[in-house]
């Protein structure tokens, strides 16, 4: 019989979901980290340094567990979205080494709580500012995924790579010329279905 540890899972999940997203920047030039690839300015190192912020506000902040180095992008007067953007001055391994940091400092603030611990997150309602860290783990684990969802398209259009993570493509075997006409396949059936 198995016996669940449901932080030890939780953590396994926002672990490989961590990873992935790092792994998205493998093999890429400081360029390509940074292009912004959609209205809205997404970009890979950009998406690092958000979830950077986002860790440290729910597993440092809202549990009274200051991170110790200043994120300027955090602050009352940053300008909007600086949290999703580097600078030209903060370097890929800056971020990433930063991102690492952060990863620590969560990870012993997971593994210091209890699951039913309550923290103040002072930037949601207050009906609903007091959670607890196991809906704080459920939270960050999704919104971490969700940006790993924006990390895999940004990729695939910057070189065509795609994947869940390394060792582990989840994708159908295909070579250049079968995707090439299973996309010509998909463009020709929403034409079919927009002329319906």
């Amino acid at each position: 019989m198995v016996t669940p540890e449901p932080k030890t899972d939780l953590h396994r999940y926002l672990q490989t979901a961590r990873d992935a997203l790092l792994w998205k920047l493998d093999g890429l030039s400081e360029y390509q980290i940074r292009r912004p690839l959609t209205p809205t300015g997404t970009n890979l190192l950009g998406l690092v340094k958000h979830l950077a912020g986002v860790e440290v506000g729910y597993f440092g902040d809202t549990f009274g567990r200051p991170f110790g180095e200043p994120l300027e992008w955090m602050e009352d007067d940053a300008e909007d979205n600086a949290d999703m953007w580097a600078t030209a001055d903060e370097s890929r391994d800056h971020i990433v080494g930063l991102y690492r940091r952060v990863w620590q400092h969560s990870d012993t603030t997971i593994a210091t709580l209890a699951l039913d611990a309550t923290g103040h997150v002072p930037w949601w309602p207050d009906e609903r500012s007091t959670a607890t860290l196991h809906q704080l783990l459920v939270h960050v684990i999704a919104e971490t995924n969700r940006h790993v969802g924006h990390a895999d398209i940004v990729r695939e259009l910057i070189d065509g790579a795609a994947g869940v993570r390394d060792g582990n493509l989840n994708l159908p075997p295909g070579d250049q010329a079968w995707w090439e006409s299973y996309r010509d396949r998909l463009e020709h059936t929403a034409r079919e279905a927009g002329e319906g």
